[in-house]
């Protein structure tokens, strides 16, 4: 069965995760990603984190369903490859600092001349206007300047980053959007491409809620407040008898006071002054208290046990070896079992989202570095005494 994407061609001039992971989710789909690497080392990705046989095992993740080729692109046959390539391809994916590729006669001007169809995601800091588009950014400035990272952490401590690259995540994601919404724009618009700017820090903020209008209506600047949510509650996480942790969100109104009969709170549940979420958020500390005795009573399985059978949302904080040995996780197909060149077993995340009719596949392995490079160069006719030559000059 065809996927979503079947017939689509991308070419990838990223690195490491913002455009790599927009173009991952692509090929996922079903469309043919063409990843450019530089010659020697590649992709800085392949030795990020932890190494197995000297590559990442992240790089299983980041690249699978990919093409690696590889092109020196200060070289001027190398920019011409991209040139030729860009008259083929449906979409170009890069994440450079803005003005890179225009260095190389290959920004968004240059491309279009060459293949009207052609949708260009552009992945940056700052995005590719504004009086920051030239500072260096990276998704840890960008979380910090969307206004996630003061929003992390313990009130009066230090903000904290999330353990992943969420804001380079994020952009992927918007980027993702960006060229779905293109595609299906080229088709209603006589074929036409157009250009993506996507900018990590606006990535970032447009997760922020209702930051902003808060801010602008009442004054309020939202502080961190640990593992509560603020203006609505009860949502917390609550130490059990056991020393674990389990996160209850008990406010709906309904939930709340099923919550309260099941900690023996009758009295709150049934209280008017509690019976709405702008009640309870003026009460929410007697609340907590009151929850947090009744979770240091028993044990984390027997606290979930009790909501769980009351249809209160209710969870444990999971690490990865939780992860890996959950049953829904496996029952979904969350959990997806290949192995690495050598042989070793591996196991790797599964796709999301899930099609009922064109769900996402791997069909193929995170690639080694320039494996289609004679591939993809043939086919566009550049004999082997040339590619020969272009590997001597370091061109490939």
């Amino acid at each position: 069965m065809s996927k979503p994407l079947t017939g689509i061609r991308v070419l990838e001039l990223g690195q490491l995760i913002a455009g790599p992971f927009a173009a991952k989710m692509l090929g996922e789909f079903g469309a043919e990603v063409i990843k450019v690497e530089p010659p020697v080392k590649g992709d800085p990705l392949r030795k990020w984190r932890l190494i197995h046989d000297g590559t990442s095992v992240w790089w299983q993740v980041q690249s699978r369903n990919k093409k690696s080729i590889t092109l020196d692109l200060r070289q001027a046959e190398a920019q011409e490859v991209v040139r030729t390539l860009v008259k083929e391809v449906d979409v170009l994916i890069e994440n450079f600092k803005p003005g890179c590729l225009e260095g190389w006669g290959l920004g968004w001007e240059d491309l279009k001349s060459i293949n009207p169809r052609l949708i260009m995601l552009r992945v940056s800091g700052y995005g590719q206007t504004g009086p920051y588009r030239d500072l260096p950014g990276f998704g840890v400035i960008g979380e910090a300047m969307g206004g996630l990272r003061h929003l992390s952490g313990e009130p009066g401590r230090t903000p904290v980053r999330v353990g992943v690259s969420i804001g380079d995540s994020l952009s992927a994601l918007h980027g993702v959007i960006g060229v779905l919404l293109a595609l299906r724009a080229r088709d209603q618009e006589n074929g036409q491409g157009q250009m993506i700017d996507v900018a990590l820090y606006e990535s970032v903020f447009n997760m922020m809620e209702s930051l902003l209008p808060e801010y602008s209506v009442f004054n309020e600047v939202r502080q961190a407040a640990g593992s509560s949510l603020p203006g609505i509650a009860p949502s917390n996480a609550y130490r059990c008898k056991d020393n674990k942790y389990v996160l209850i969100a008990g406010n709906g109104d309904s939930i709340f006071k099923r919550l309260m009969s099941v900690i023996g709170r009758d009295d709150l549940g049934n209280d008017p002054a509690l019976e709405n979420n702008v009640g309870r958020v003026g009460q929410v500390a007697m609340i907590d208290e009151a929850i947090s005795q009744w979770t240091a009573r028993h044990g984390l399985d027997e606290v979930l046990d009790r909501l769980n059978a009351k249809q209160i949302p209710a969870g444990r904080i999971y690490d990865v070896a939780d992860i890996a040995a959950d049953p829904h996780y496996q029952a979904r197909g969350m959990i997806l079992d290949s192995v690495l060149p050598d042989g070793t077993g591996i196991k790797l995340p599964g796709i999301v989202p899930k099609l009922s009719a064109t769900p996402g596949e791997v069909r193929s392995a995170a690639p080694a570095l320039g494996q289609h490079t004679d591939e993809i160069l043939a086919g566009i006719g550049i004999d082997e005494g040339t590619r020969q030559a272009w590997r001597q000059r370091g061109i490939i």
